[in-house]
Formats: C-alpha cells, sequence, structure tokens
C-alpha cells in the first residue's frame, strides 16, 4: 500500500487583513504632455477622465515602490514582515526576467525563506494574485501572503504616442491576506482571450529588438527601443460588450447582487469604460464608485489597490464595506472577487 502524503490543513475564510499604496512624488498634469502628442487638456479629459498622473523618478524603482507600499499594508494589518509567509507581486514592467521583484522586495522587507513570485496578467494582475493568495491561505500552503500590484509604466512609454503616452502611469498597491472567522475575500471569476493580443501589447519583442541593436551596432540604421502600444477602439469595445459578464460572472459566485454591495472598484482604465460598466451592471447610486484615473491615470496592476486607498481615505467607503473589484486589461484578461474593504495607515 502506497505511503499516505500528508495535507496541510485548510483554512474555511480569507480576508484582507491591511492595504498600503505608494503614489510618486512627481505629478504630471495634461499641460505637460499635449505639445509632444499633439493634443489639449480637454481631449484628455474627455476621452480618458485624466487630469494628472504620478510619474516615478530613478529613485522609485518597482522594489522601491512596491516596499513602500507593503510597509502600509503590513502596518495596518498589525503584522510583522517575519509573519508573512508568501510574496505575490503582480507587474508588467520590471525590466530584468530575472530575479523576480517579489524575492527582491521580500529581503527588503527583511523577510527570511519566504516563498515570492512574480505574475504578469496586465491590468488584471492585481486580481489574479489575490486570487491566488486566497487560494494559498485556504488551502493551508501559507497563513499570511502579501500581494502587490507595482507598475513604472512611464519606462515603457513612446511620448509621442497619441493613444498611450498620456493613459499611463505608474505606483504601487499593497495588501496582507490572511485567515478571518467569515468570508472576506469571495471566488474569483477570471478569464483571458487571447485572440486580442494586439489591443494592447509590447509593439516587438526583444529578440527582435537585440537584431536590431546588433545591425545598429555595425554601423546600420539606428535601433528603436520596444514601447507598449493601445488600440483604444479595439478595448473599449471589449469592455463595453464583455466585461457586464465578468461583472455578473464575480457577483454570482459571490453569491450577491449590485444591491449588496458598498463600493465598486474597477480598473481605473479609462472613465468611460467605468461609465460604461455602472450602466450595463446597473448599479445603484448608493454604491461608491473609484475614480481614482483623474489623479492618478492607468497604473495597470496597481490600480486597483491604489483605487481602493482613495475611495477608503476620501470616506466614500471604510473599512469592512463591500466591494466589487474588476481588473481587465492587456491579454485581454480579466478577473474579480467581491471583498470586504480592509484597514488603512
Amino acid at each position: 500500500m502506497p505511503a499516505h502524503i500528508a495535507t496541510a490543513p485548510p483554512v474555511a475564510h480569507a480576508a484582507l487583513l491591511g492595504l498600503g499604496v505608494y503614489r510618486p512624488r512627481r505629478v504630471v498634469p495634461n499641460s505637460e504632455l499635449v505639445d509632444q502628442i499633439d493634443s489639449t487638456d480637454e481631449w484628455i479629459r474627455s476621452r480618458s477622465g485624466i487630469e494628472s498622473r504620478r510619474w516615478a523618478g530613478a529613485d522609485e524603482t518597482i522594489v522601491s515602490m512596491s516596499v513602500a507600499a507593503a510597509a502600509d499594508a503590513l502596518a495596518a494589518s498589525g503584522l510583522a514582515a517575519d509573519q508573512i509567509d508568501a510574496v505575490v507581486l503582480a507587474t508588467s514592467s520590471q525590466m530584468v526576467l530575472g530575479p523576480s521583484a517579489g524575492a527582491v522586495v521580500a529581503t527588503e522587507l527583511g523577510m527570511h525563506d519566504t516563498a515570492a513570485y512574480d505574475i504578469s496578467a496586465g491590468c488584471a494582475g492585481f486580481c489574479y494574485a489575490l486570487g491566488n493568495a486566497a487560494g494559498l491561505v485556504r488551502a493551508g500552503q501559507a497563513r499570511h501572503v502579501l500581494v502587490i500590484g507595482v507598475e513604472r509604466l512611464s519606462d515603457l512609454l513612446d511620448p509621442t504616442d497619441r493613444t498611450c503616452a498620456f493613459i499611463f502611469a505608474d505606483g504601487a498597491g499593497a495588501v496582507v491576506v490572511g485567515p478571518s472567522d467569515s468570508e472576506g475575500i469571495g471566488p474569483t471569476a477570471w478569464g483571458s482571450d487571447g485572440s486580442q493580443t494586439d489591443a494592447i501589447k509590447q509593439d516587438k519583442d526583444f529578440q527582435e529588438y537585440f537584431a536590431e541593436v546588433a545591425v545598429a551596432a555595425d554601423g546600420g540604421a539606428a535601433a528603436e527601443r520596444p514601447y507598449i502600444r493601445m488600440k483604444g477602439q479595439a478595448v473599449f469595445r471589449w469592455a463595453a460588450t464583455f466585461l457586464d459578464k465578468a461583472g455578473r460572472d464575480v457577483l454570482d459566485k459571490s453569491g450577491l447582487t449590485v444591491d449588496d454591495l458598498d463600493a465598486f472598484i474597477p480598473h481605473q482604465a479609462n472613465s468611460r469604460i467605468t461609465d460604461a460598466l455602472i450602466r450595463v451592471l446597473h448599479m445603484p447610486d448608493s454604491v461608491a464608485v473609484a475614480r481614482d484615473i483623474v489623479e492618478t491615470g492607468n497604473t495597470s496592476a496597481a490600480s486597483i489597490p491604489m483605487a481602493m486607498e482613495q475611495v477608503i481615505r476620501s470616506g466614500q467607503a471604510r473599512p469592512g464595506d463591500t466591494a466589487m473589484l474588476l481588473g481587465f486589461g492587456a491579454g485581454l484578461a480579466y478577473a474579480g472577487q467581491v471583498v470586504r474593504l480592509p484597514a488603512i495607515v
């Protein structure tokens, strides 16, 4: 008879125990960008809702922003770094393939021999990471998990690209996930559509870029570095026609309806997409809706935790309130959960 393999003792419920964010120091108003992209402040506001965004300085790295956000999340949760069993970090703008940013962040926070890894799911990355973390806690694989969404998308922008240069921004958000007496994180509804990879993508792979660099070194034409590109209309059509189903899946899996919600925290992609989601999901006026995009821009994987913090800090919602999260973007991919909002510093 084969030997018996032990299983980790499972946990019934998981919750968000604390939240922290880091917003880069530099505020970049629309007026600073309009000349390079042949646009106007009015056009940017009407198309996206963005009035300003934060771009990171040289010392505000993926790691340093993550550490700052995580430190506040730990403080809000009342936990120390050595009580964290795993770090799950979501980003699409880490400029090296290894080591993982999560592992470096864990060490910078003073953790030792802690599981850590990165995931890349674009603007849905935080909700993907949160689903991972809740699963680890419920399965007994980790008692406390640090989840981070972080981006330095300004590194990937062509400053003359009228479709992207005004949209993307930088920042970090983190939450601590741990066991709870009652459910604080609903089941994850998620999916992807790889047939629409052209909607948001890096315009060339690094193999192609390195070949161009080699030609340039031999006296050929100059190499142009890769940039992020987006087909805004394709993304908007996908969001407007598909994400109502995704939102309903999130609610169905949680066993709730829109009338049970206190807050709606969608990915901060575009104010018009948020308006469309509110309309198709029949969101009541009583539900607080995150509008962090106005002053923060689109921070991809950092977007949802940063918007969560803004809704709580502004008093629109409170810790313990019921909120629906919905991330969506490059992939094209989506993910969402219903959660109880956590404490902040």
